[in-house]
């Protein structure tokens, strides 16, 4: 984001405490990646569509107080996306399903019957590999290849320093790696 757009936005977020008009052209910028992130986190349209519009009633609650600290005001949206979800979970008393389906290992057009088999066995095994992982992991892969958010970003959504972002990610493909790995020592 330049300069100006950000500016920009910071405009739009102070006339959105008093303007309903500023909120809505908030709201059309950011609601198709908060609903994609909610859906990743609750594998429910429905749950998803309700609690998108949670998060944006309570962003329209407390926009007045809303900071600038030089993340995007996205960040901020998403912190109240993940606070609600983890309250969803809390509720339902159920860890979280991620589903990645159309994000990993979606075959080429054009390739052998045998190719995307072997592909589609990847995807399933890598899928089922992540959603093993705990759900702060799951969220961070979310973040980081659904979403493709920056590592600062990430933290501030995660309440965590980039560093802690990058630890966590480093130690997170270990994990899947090392999973992996086992599941292909099993298959043999």
């Amino acid at each position: 984001m330049t300069s100006s757009q950000k500016n920009d936005e910071l405009q739009l977020i102070r006339d959105a405490a008093t303007e309903s008009e500023a909120f809505g052209q908030l709201y059309e910028r950011h609601v198709r990646k908060i609903y994609s992130y909610i859906y990743y986190r609750t594998s429910n349209h429905h749950e998803a569509e309700d609690l998108t519009a949670r998060v944006f009633q309570r962003a329209l609650k407390h926009v007045a107080n809303y900071q600038d600290k030089g993340v995007p005001f996205s960040a901020w949206l998403y912190r109240i996306a993940h606070n609600l979800v983890a309250n969803w979970h809390r509720d339902r008393g159920r860890r979280p399903v991620v589903t990645l389906e159309d994000h990993i290992f979606v075959p080429g057009s054009g390739t052998h019957p045998e190719q995307e088999a072997i592909a589609e066995e990847e995807r399933q095994t890598l899928l089922s590999a992540v959603q093993r992982l705990p759900p702060e992991r799951q969220q961070l892969l979310i973040l980081k290849f659904v979403e493709r958010l920056p590592n600062a970003e990430i933290g501030s959504i995660m309440g965590r320093t980039e560093g802690a972002i990058k630890s966590l990610y480093h130690r997170t493909l270990n994990a899947l790696r090392e999973e992996l790995s086992k599941n292909d020592v099993d298959h043999r």
